[in-house]
């Protein structure tokens, strides 16, 4: 414990806590104190003027990040037919219809995203205890219900990163990897920042976002400037 303690004291050292910085420089913070065995994440964390316990001041959607994520991703399909052929072809890693939902049911979950065709909905919607919670179940707010499953499988596949609001009004995703150079991680946060911008809901009042914080999975918090990150490059 005392030599984790060290380590994320040393990758302290430098980030000034009470100071906003540009989002360049931020993730130039970030990049130099990754210090892990494995690739880090980079997360973003946003503070928007919202209370999502309204239903007119929910945020949600999805973005697809220019340069990926940096994730393996795999995608489970709910489709028959044709639409599974397609489904598959488009590389989905799982497919199926009442198999796929006795295996879900029997507690096995081997996937990161859910697609569906409208369809099959119904079947789906038996699962939402069980997905609803873990944010896996299917939505046509965000692209995964749909009948054009090649392109939603692509898409999970190529870097897009759904995201919801949480109680305390905040929004979290992964952005990249901190292998990925400054550049990349720069445009794939303000894609992100952009997308939750254009989320914005109807019943949000006064400042939208508020504060934005980047971080990698072992490292310290940066706060960034939100004028930057809305910033286009």
């Amino acid at each position: 414990m005392a030599k984790e303690g060290k380590r994320i004291r040393a990758a302290r050292e430098g980030v000034d806590p009470t100071k906003l910085y540009p989002l360049a420089d931020a993730v130039s913070l970030i990049k130099a104190r990754a210090g892990a065995k494995f690739d880090e994440t980079v997360e973003i964390a946003m503070n928007l003027g919202v209370d999502p316990r309204h239903a007119d001041q929910m945020v949600r959607g999805v973005c697809n990040l220019p340069n990926g994520s940096g994730r393996t991703v795999r995608v489970a399909v709910f489709a028959r037919g044709g639409k599974a052929d397609e489904a598959r072809a488009a590389g989905a890693d799982i497919v199926g219809a009442e198999d796929l939902l006795e295996t879900i049911q029997g507690g096995t979950i081997d996937f990161d995203r859910c697609i569906a065709t409208p369809d099959l909905m119904p079947l789906v919607g038996r699962l939402g205890k069980v997905l609803g919670p873990r944010g896996l179940m299917p939505n046509p707010r965000v692209g995964t219900v749909t009948m054009d499953v090649a392109g939603a499988v692509k898409a999970a596949k190529g870097g897009a990163v759904e995201f919801r609001v949480e109680k305390a009004g905040i929004v979290h995703g992964g952005v990249g990897k901190a292998s990925f150079d400054e550049q990349k991680l720069v445009e794939n946060i303000r894609a992100f920042a952009d997308a939750v911008q254009k989320a914005k809901p109807s019943g949000a009042k006064g400042t939208y976002i508020q504060r934005v914080a980047i971080s990698s999975s072992m490292g310290p918090g940066v706060k960034v400037d939100p004028a930057s990150v809305m910033a286009q490059a």
